[in-house]
């Protein structure tokens, strides 16, 4: 039989059919595979694990075949528990696939501890943002007699007066005293003041002895 007979008898066509249905089967059992290795839209929802001790968020993770990291502490935040999870990363809702790993942060156990800014001698008015810069809060006010109105005068915590520098809880209430601005000196008080300090020549008179 000449090729040109073959090419066009019905056994021919029968092998290229045949074939081509074979290709087609291989094709559609390496994509199902493929599709079945991958876990092509077999999507995992992230849930939410706010709150959550790391210990509770590990068993829910693992019935849905998910892991997590710890990578990092935030500060001390009072609405959420006490090393409790605060931050996720997916965030909840989020569609993944299997074995994927969640990042967390976990809330720290309290405060951190945070220095007094000096406040003395400045206005009420600067010394507020000093102390919210810092994360401290401020308490109580009392006014003493002084010359000058609203100006910071001590700084107390806890019943106990407290010097700048100091180290206490963030969020700690500051109490400040401040002036009331009710001294007034006159003229004839200043001149009397004036007058009692001594002079230029007794002050050399008694470096001299």
């Amino acid at each position: 039989m000449s090729l040109r007979k073959y090419l066009t008898s019905k056994v021919f066509v029968a092998q290229v059919v045949a074939a081509l249905a074979i290709v087609a089967v291989l094709g559609y059992l390496f994509f199902h595979w493929i599709t079945f290795i991958t876990h092509h839209g077999d999507e995992i929802t992230v849930p939410n694990l706010s709150k959550l001790t790391p210990e509770q968020a590990e068993a829910k993770l693992d019935e849905l075949d998910l892991d997590y990291v710890v990578v990092d502490t935030v500060d001390y935040m009072p609405d959420f528990p006490k090393l409790s999870i605060v931050q996720q990363e997916p965030t909840a809702g989020s569609k993944v696939k299997g074995g994927r790993t969640i990042y967390v942060k976990i809330n720290a156990d309290t405060y951190k501890m945070v220095a007094v800014p000096d406040l003395i001698e400045k206005t009420y008015r600067q010394a507020l943002p000093s102390l919210k810069a810092v994360g401290l809060v401020e308490g109580e006010k009392r006014y003493v007699p002084s010359i000058a109105k609203d100006l910071v005068l001590e700084m107390w915590y806890k019943g106990k007066r407290i010097k700048a520098g100091e180290r206490v809880l963030k969020s700690s209430k500051i109490d400040l005293v401040l002036g009331d601005g009710s001294l007034v000196f006159n003229e004839k008080e200043i001149d009397s003041i004036i007058e009692q300090q001594p002079s230029d020549k007794e002050i050399d008179s008694i470096g001299n002895e």
